[in-house]
């Protein structure tokens, strides 16, 4: 940084992410120290003396997306931006060259990253954390993302992640549960724990341990109203896990990335797992926890992917019956195993196929929540805007990640209420009516 760090006073600091929840957790823990150190969060970059813009580069359109928030934040007026994330960490030269950039963090560093630019001791952020605030602007969030694990020790081929976070490393016990507090003693309902590879967590640990045993000690030892899990990888469960579930504050979301349906294209993906242990995996998660929302991910396109490994990857999609997923139309990034293979898919097919399954997804998370119109069930309200002439529009999420908007005559922002879910909207999504 230039002058702003070598002379203390309050900094106006914007902060901004793109891409994963992970990301979005460094954003917190970022907003947290700041304020621990007397600056103040704002929520626009043209009320900022310091933006920290966290970037991404999973795929081309995030690398594009992380480029144009740092732009974004130098015309609308910052004047510094510090830059950390994967795009960043794989192109620091790139990053730097942008406008008004004086700080490109990597990776590596980035946990130290406040510490650093303020120039203090990272020991200063281990005192009494400060009560969890929302982080102002568009990251305004009811639920908070915590960390509990960095890198990936898997080496799917398509996948750049792993290149830019390095190997696995887990958080422990003891700091996730006091990130925890902090975010339950500032009203949070809901916490999320994220990682790269989340289900890992706990390999690297002496004695090592399983992410059951950090979820267990999460129930035992604070009172959080809801935890929720980010993405899974599928090698990392077993029917044994599932019986966390039985403590009702576990959220009935599961996000397991399938990528392929394609036993094939698995292979050439590195992927732990097969189309018939991925299906095993999801009857027994529904078995164990009625009302689950399972969700996923999946690939377009995948270098070699044949019309034939396709047409098996839309059969078991439509079979699994999601509650909804991501498709992503792959994108090489240079540096992994799949940017060199042979038989690159050409664009439009790439595209064309993203559509078609696109759609299978759209009509099988429309049945999942058709299940459950008529019940009642408990919305967590992260969302509101006020009516005319009186009275609020909300929008929330179930337990088991239903969408759901309704009004209401009160301000529920960060409460939960039960909601009776009415009828299916194209816009809205679930439409409710807020109990009691």
């Amino acid at each position: 940084m230039g002058a702003t760090a070598e002379i203390f006073y309050s900094m106006k600091i914007f902060l901004d992410s793109v891409g994963c929840r992970l990301n979005q957790s460094e954003i917190e823990a970022y907003a947290r120290q700041f304020r621990q150190a007397g600056h103040e969060l704002v929520a626009s970059p043209a009320e900022a003396d310091l933006a920290v813009v966290n970037t991404c580069a999973v795929t081309a359109q995030a690398a594009s997306d992380s480029r144009q928030k740092i732009r974004q934040a130098t015309r609308l007026g910052s004047k510094e931006v510090a830059v950390t994330g994967c795009w960043s960490t794989l192109n620091p030269q790139g990053a730097a060259a942008l406008p008004k950039v004086s700080r490109v963090v990597p990776n590596v560093e980035k946990d130290h990253l406040v510490a650093d630019l303020l120039h203090i001791p990272q020991e200063s952020f281990d005192l009494e954390p400060l009560a969890r605030q929302p982080v102002p602007g568009a990251r305004l969030r009811t639920r908070a993302f915590i960390k509990v694990q960095d890198g990936c020790d898997n080496r799917c081929t398509f996948c750049v992640t792993t290149i830019a976070r390095g190997q696995g490393r887990s958080r422990s016990i003891d700091a996730v549960l006091a990130d925890i507090r902090s975010a339950l003693d500032g009203d949070c309902q809901e916490v999320v724990l994220t990682g790269v590879h989340l289900g890992s967590w706990g390999h690297d640990l002496t004695p090592p341990l399983h992410l059951r045993h950090l979820v267990q000690e999460i129930l035992r030892h604070t009172d959080v109203p809801r935890l929720r899990l980010s993405s899974l990888e599928p090698w990392d469960m077993d029917a044994e896990f599932f019986g966390l579930w039985a403590d009702g504050r576990l959220c009935r979301h599961l996000h397991l990335p399938l990528q392929s349906g394609s036993a094939a294209t698995l292979r050439r993906m590195a992927r732990k797992t097969n189309p018939e242990a991925f299906a095993s995996l999801v009857a027994a998660a529904r078995l164990a926890i009625p009302g689950v929302a399972i969700t996923t991910d999946v690939i377009a396109g995948f270098p070699g992917e044949s019309e034939t490994e396709f047409a098996e990857s839309l059969e078991l999609v439509r079979r699994m019956r999601f509650a909804g997923g991501h498709v992503f139309t792959y994108s090489a990034r240079p540096g992994t195993a799949a940017s060199r293979m042979p038989g690159q898919v050409p664009h439009p097919l790439r595209k064309e196929r993203n559509a078609h399954m696109r759609r299978v997804l759209a009509e099988a998370a429309l049945d999942f929540q058709a299940r459950f119109l008529g019940s009642v069930l408990p919305v967590l309200w992260e969302s509101t805007a006020a009516l005319d002439p009186q009275g609020w529009r909300m929008s929330g999420l179930t337990d088991n990640y239903l969408r759901v908007t309704a009004h209401a005559g009160e301000h529920l922002w960060n409460r939960i209420t039960p909601v009776r879910l009415i009828a299916l909207d194209d816009k809205e999504g679930i439409l409710g009516y807020v109990e009691g």
